[in-house]
């Protein structure tokens, strides 16, 4: 069994990635660092864990050997704990904002504040078996995405690679509370959140500039809060690039993803579902991805959907997790969601 320390546990997606490690068959949880609730039980914070484990939350400090290290903390701090943790153990996947943008000034552009480690960005391997699942087979260092910039970098990658589109793309993306974290502040009380719409990033959101990393396109993207507490949406607009067809941009994904196991492809002209939806997604590993054509012009609307503490955080470090030990990538991912919810 692998040996894994998760810090940041009492997190949501710490919470995620301990519910979905507990029932990993290869896994061993030792440590679950919280800084907030050091002695108290892992299931007194997440309820949905009573019965699976007997784990109490501990102090950073009191982690000793382990074979696996998940930072689930928030940005900024994760940092430190690189520094100290990153020849210590056989892998470490941080799952916050550290190290996603290999440019240290566009890190100090989106997050407000100037790297403190660059020398280590080039080290990190992206955390998208999509895209990356060669170099995370060797990886000792992976940063996984967040989680609109999962859904998006994931939905416009196969025509972009194909320069299929025009360079510049709007991203419109749309996310439930949990996205603001545990513990988010006073514009996510559920007095100010419930009934709201929220355009809390009308410009330049930060996973604006993981999406243009990974694809190489202009993007700009706008960020709205719904009423939703799990799921993400993003509708990406954009146009085909001279001498493309909309036949193409269909090859192109059946290409890039037919054999992925936790992306599907959502073409359906009628029914409820037609298009991607989180709703149907929560709890599971997949990222549903769908587009729109106008086929009497270049205009293209491609939608992706995901869960956003799964796929879009836990779920996509566990499943880089399995890529780099060998094991089947459904390992702890094999829970479908959930219809009518």
């Amino acid at each position: 069994m692998i040996r894994v320390a998760v810090f940041g546990a009492a997190g949501y997606i710490g919470g995620e990635v301990l519910r979905l490690l507990l029932g990993h068959p290869e896994t061993e949880v030792t440590a679950a660092v919280s800084s907030r609730f050091p002695g108290k039980r892992v299931d007194s914070v997440h309820p949905n864990l009573r019965s699976a484990t007997d784990l109490t939350f501990c102090d950073a400090e009191q982690v000793t050997e382990c074979d696996v290290v998940l930072l689930a903390t928030p940005h900024r701090s994760a940092m430190a704990l690189v520094r100290q943790w990153a020849s210590r153990t056989e892998l470490l996947i941080d799952l916050s904002g550290d190290f996603r943008l290999r440019d240290a000034d566009a890190y100090k552009r989106y997050y407000g504040v100037a790297h403190e480690a660059p020398e280590l960005l080039d080290s990190f391997v992206p955390g998208i078996p999509e895209l990356h699942r060669d170099e995370l087979r060797t990886a000792r260092l992976i940063s996984v995405p967040g989680c609109m910039a999962t859904a998006g970098l994931l939905a416009l990658r196969p025509p972009a690679a194909r320069r299929l589109i025009a360079s510049r793309v709007l991203v419109d993306g749309r996310t439930g509370s949990s996205g603001s974290g545990a513990t988010a502040g006073e514009g996510n009380l559920h007095a100010e959140r419930s009934g709201a719409m929220r355009v809390f990033a009308p410009v330049a959101h930060r996973h604006e500039a993981e999406i243009a990393q990974h694809t190489g396109l202009d993007v700009r993207m706008t960020a709205t809060g719904v009423e939703a507490v799990r799921g993400v949406q993003v509708v990406c607009h954009t146009e085909l690039a001279p001498g493309a067809d909309h036949r193409a941009v269909r090859a192109a994904y059946r290409e890039a993803y037919s054999d992925e196991p936790f992306i599907r492809m959502v073409s359906h002209k009628r029914g409820v579902y037609r298009y991607p939806e989180p709703k149907i997604l929560l709890g599971s590993n997949f990222c549903d991805i769908g587009h729109a054509a106008d086929e009497g012009s270049d205009r293209l609307v491609v939608i992706a959907a995901l869960d956003n503490l799964v796929k879009g955080g836990a779920g996509n470090a566990v499943q880089c997790l399995n890529v780099r030990m060998g094991w089947p990538e459904s390992y702890g991912l094999s829970f479908p969601g959930l219809h009518p919810m």
